[in-house]
């Protein structure tokens, strides 16, 4: 299967879960570059490494990158297009639950400033940032897909700032698709719903996860399992090719059925 055979992908996030498993399967579809890039220096580099390692066709560049700083992200993707020539996709995947050493659940009422900001900088803001700069690059049949969350389709009480940063990528994601069809350029959202990522195993840590709404949803799942990376980067990568090129402004809710 060769899906994006030949295009040149951007990817936040790429130095675990979601973003590394993207990665590895759009070297595996036949993308000819790869523009990688993680805050996380030295785990993106293990990925890159990975990948340059399986794959014969598949150049790959990698990029330490804070996605809440427009600067850094406008130097990534102009770099991405001086190296590759082009930009075809791009996934916007890196994101956060919550400030570093901190639990993950709290209440509306017990939000800091320092949370709230520190969330939509990264989740929002960010995503913002590198769909401006894409969508600036892109020529017709170009796609991004934007992670969201099911806590981007529903409350979600207990992570009311990831809740609402996530809400906040689908708006962007549907306004953005509005704005650029004319030029041929599509913009989707995807929604997982518990997927075994480091990020999920935080949520689940905390202490108080087996009495909150948002961990005992998952224990009723129709599917009756969790997903995994891989799932997500499966769907990510048909939203990225031209499989999917009358689809825009949607949400792809990957989720086992939570929201069914």
């Amino acid at each position: 299967m060769a899906q994006l055979q030949d295009k040149v992908i951007a990817i936040t996030g790429a130095a675990s879960g979601i973003g590394a498993a993207t990665a590895r399967l759009a070297a595996a579809r036949g993308a000819s570059g790869l523009a990688l890039s993680d805050i996380n220096e030295d785990a993106l580099s293990k990925i890159v490494d990975e990948i340059k390692a399986k794959s014969t066709g598949t150049k790959v560049t990698s990029t330490r990158l804070d996605v809440s700083d427009s600067n850094q992200v406008d130097a990534w993707i102009a770099a991405t297009v001086k190296e590759f020539g082009r930009l075809d996709g791009a996934a916007n995947i890196a994101g956060v639950e919550g400030l570093p050493g901190e639990k993950v659940f709290a209440n509306i009422v017990d939000i800091s400033n320092e949370r709230w900001d520190y969330i939509m900088k990264i989740n929002l803001t960010g995503v913002f940032y590198c769909l401006r700069a894409q969508l600036r690059v892109m020529d017709r049949g170009g796609s991004v897909l934007n992670v969201a969350s099911l806590a981007g389709l529903m409350g979600r009480p207990g992570i009311g700032a990831y809740s609402t940063s996530k809400h906040g990528v689908v708006g962007l994601s549907r306004t953005a698709a509005k704005e650029v069809g004319e030029r041929g350029i599509r913009v989707n959202a995807l929604a997982p719903g518990p997927i075994e990522t480091p990020m999920l195993k935080r949520l689940l840590s905390d202490g108080d996860s087996e009495d909150r709404p948002v961990t005992n949803t998952y224990k009723t799942l129709p599917l009756q399992r969790l997903g995994t990376a891989d799932d997500m980067a499966k769907t990510i990568c048909f939203v990225l090719s031209d499989d999917s090129s009358y689809t825009t402004g949607a949400t792809f809710s990957a989720d086992g059925g939570v929201a069914c």
